[in-house]
């Protein structure tokens, strides 16, 4: 497979929630992810999901029987200066936009910015970061508001 330097997502909406402003916006926020991460010729996936179905995925993947708001798969586990020439296949990220509408309300943010934020936490695992130690969280959680910028 030859890939050119343009990034290419996909988003599945598997829900019957009207969202297009949403998506738009987390459209855009997806794509600053990429260009400041200099990220070329990327393909992935989000996938739109509801809390039963994240459920099922977090227990059979993560043995955590609750609903979560993000889950991404990535399929690079290590850089591969090889594999990057011709392209990256990143993966996958699931949202659950119900949880993602109980948490917009909790924290007192519209649901634009709560997708957006899951969008781009999802895309920053796919790229390898992480927030396992607060080290690591501290440089995750700095180029989200990076790219994100505030929004509210």
């Amino acid at each position: 497979m030859v890939f050119n330097s343009l990034n290419k997502f996909t988003i599945y909406n598997e829900t019957n929630y009207k969202i297009n402003n949403e998506l738009k916006m987390m459209k855009k926020y997806l794509k600053k992810c990429l260009k400041e991460e200099h990220v070329q010729g990327a393909l992935f996936n989000v996938i739109l999901t509801d809390n039963k179905n994240i459920k099922e995925i977090n227990t059979k993947y993560r043995s955590i029987e609750k609903e979560t708001d993000v889950i991404s798969f990535a399929l690079e586990d290590e850089k591969d200066e090889n594999f990057s020439l011709k392209g990256r296949v990143l993966g996958d990220i699931y949202i659950s936009v119900e949880k993602a509408m109980s948490q917009a309300e909790e924290y007192g943010h519209s649901l634009t910015r709560e997708i957006s934020f899951l969008a781009v936490h999802g895309l920053l695992h796919l790229l390898g970061y992480d927030h396992m130690n607060k080290e690591d969280e501290k440089i995750m959680f700095g180029k989200q508001e990076l790219i994100l910028g505030g929004q509210r």
